[in-house]
């Protein structure tokens, strides 16, 4: 074949636009829990879905909604992320952890919240295939450790007399072009007297105690917020809970394929590695 219907033929493909996209999708991470004489769970992270083959039409725009992460809480649950949509496929805003007083219950989401440290509350569960359930808090003297929230790579961590449950794992992906960790747990909340707050696992932040403040799950990556912790005296420690981090959409495909016709949202584009990738941090479109 000659060099040039080589170059003819390349230069056909490369003007074809894909027919099929890989995508990362993260929900909005659920805050922390507050406290009002026990410690906060740690928020669940956004629901994450990833995968492969997702087919595309020429001239149709896709939507794409980027989910915000709940709001922090001085008393009571932390609030729950909301979903990311890319066309078909959403995912589940994070649960928001369970808080006092009145032993606030954690809430089920795409992982679940960690349950504060009212006798033994339990932790909240999360959505098959999105992430993972929320670690229970422990009411036992002197170090009330709130539970972890749950994360994509795993279950938030059970609070204990000596620490608030550690933040349930993240989920590693490089469709950026760089290995970035999405969707970990928050840190539940504990006793300053003795115990540290959990750790925030990869995105999540970690739980505060009575001397130190929670900490916010870390944007556009669906992270959950810490839980607040308590004295010795079971006042509040510094607040309010952490807020759970905003979630992110990200697509590629071969750069052998023609970049979109479009985007709305102010998508980032970039081309390396062989894939043209588009990330988006707003709500927009994008069509090829």
């Amino acid at each position: 074949m000659s060099g040039i219907l080589q170059g003819l033929i390349a230069s056909i493909g490369s003007a074809l636009p894909p027919s099929q996209i890989e995508y990362l999708i993260v929900a909005g991470g659920g805050a922390g829990g507050g406290s009002g004489g026990d410690s906060g769970g740690g928020g669940g992270a956004g629901g994450l879905k990833t995968a492969t083959g997702y087919s595309v039409s020429v001239g149709s725009p896709i939507t794409v909604t980027i989910g915000g992460g709940g709001a922090g809480a001085s008393t009571g649950a932390g609030g729950s992320g909301s979903s990311s949509v890319f066309g078909a496929v959403s995912t589940t805003g994070g649960g928001g952890g369970g808080g006092s007083p009145g032993a606030v219950t954690p809430a089920t989401g795409g992982s679940g919240g960690g349950g504060g440290s009212q006798a033994n509350r339990a932790g909240a569960s999360g959505t098959s295939g999105e992430g993972n359930a929320g670690g229970s808090g422990l009411d036992q003297s002197p170090a009330w450790g709130a539970g972890g929230g749950g994360g994509k790579g795993g279950v938030g961590a059970n609070g204990n007399s000596s620490f608030g449950g550690s933040g349930g794992a993240p989920f590693s992906s490089s469709i950026s072009g760089a290995s970035v960790s999405y969707a970990g747990g928050g840190g539940g909340g504990a006793n300053a007297s003795v115990s540290s707050g959990g750790s925030g696992s990869g995105s999540g932040g970690n739980g505060g105690n009575g001397a130190t403040a929670p900490q916010n799950g870390v944007a556009n990556t669906g992270g959950g917020g810490g839980g607040m912790g308590v004295n010795s005296s079971k006042n509040a420690g510094p607040g309010p809970s952490g807020n759970g981090g905003s979630g992110i959409v990200i697509i590629r495909y071969p750069d052998t394929f023609a970049a979109a016709i479009s985007t709305t949202g102010s998508p980032t584009y970039t081309v390396t590695g062989g894939y043209r990738i588009y990330r988006w941090t707003g709500s927009g479109s994008i069509t090829f």
